[in-house]
């Protein structure tokens, strides 16, 4: 299983926002780049960016940002938020990203992830926000009538390898993660799932080992020193 450590950008800040609220948000560094560094020299070879403005706007307000760690790390990085074209997936991977993250514009405009995925493959990945099993866009503030576990098979049909499955009752709340949630996908679909939100500790990491997730990602526990990222990453190398 592999660590995320998670870069949310708000103008162009280093945030968590509590439940998804944009109205609930603590700042925790004015320098994203020094943090990814933070976060490689701990053993992370992978990096989760999220440009929390691109995902409520639709429109890439973080992207310089993002070139920057890109440039300034040899971890490989994921990112998602405010993705809604081909142009902008093409961006993305000419500026280093490895991993690029479809989450409102996969539910809103499905051929793009298909699009995406013959010139991509495994390069493009789905973000799958749930709140009480339904699929949430927009920044988390809208609510669909589609359930997580269905979209999850409909994208996984399309050629997609990798999801991203947030519980936004768990994200930035430190109150565990949902692990029967995370058992479901995995037991009903054939995707690598990782798993987002709610992790808060050292025995949050060691339950989700036991279950077959390709990895997890985590914010607000490490920047507020809930859990020692470089303890987490020793734990996942060791496992495996």
């Amino acid at each position: 299983m592999r660590i995320y450590p998670a870069i949310d950008l708000k103008d162009g800040q280093c945030v968590r926002l509590l439940h998804g609220d944009f109205d609930k948000k603590t700042v925790y560094s004015s320098d994203p780049v020094s943090t990814a560094l933070r976060w490689q020299d701990a053993g992370s070879d992978y990096l989760h960016v999220v440009d929390l403005d691109g995902a409520r706007s639709g429109e890439a307000k973080n992207r310089a940002v993002i070139k920057k760690i890109c440039e300034n790390v040899h971890m490989k990085v994921q990112t998602g938020g405010g993705i809604r074209a081909m142009k902008d997936i093409d961006e993305l991977i000419s500026c280093g990203v490895s991993r690029v993250i479809l989450g409102t514009a996969a539910v809103k405009n499905f051929a793009l992830v298909e699009e995406a995925v013959k010139k991509y493959g495994d390069k493009i990945a789905v973000g799958i926000d749930a709140k009480d099993g339904f699929v949430a866009t927009d920044g988390w503030e809208k609510v669909s009538s589609l359930r997580a576990l269905d979209f999850a098979k409909k994208v996984e049909n399309a050629g997609v390898k990798t999801i991203i499955y947030t519980d936004i009752s768990t994200d930035g709340a430190l109150t565990g993660p949902n692990i029967p949630a995370m058992l479901e996908m995995c037991a009903s679909t054939n995707l690598n799932v990782i798993a987002s939100g709610g992790v808060s500790s050292i025995e949050d990491i060691k339950a989700l080992l036991t279950t077959p997730i390709e990895g997890v990602i985590t914010g607000r526990a490490i920047y507020d020193g809930k859990l020692d990222l470089k303890e987490a990453v020793s734990l996942c190398f060791a496992k495996d």
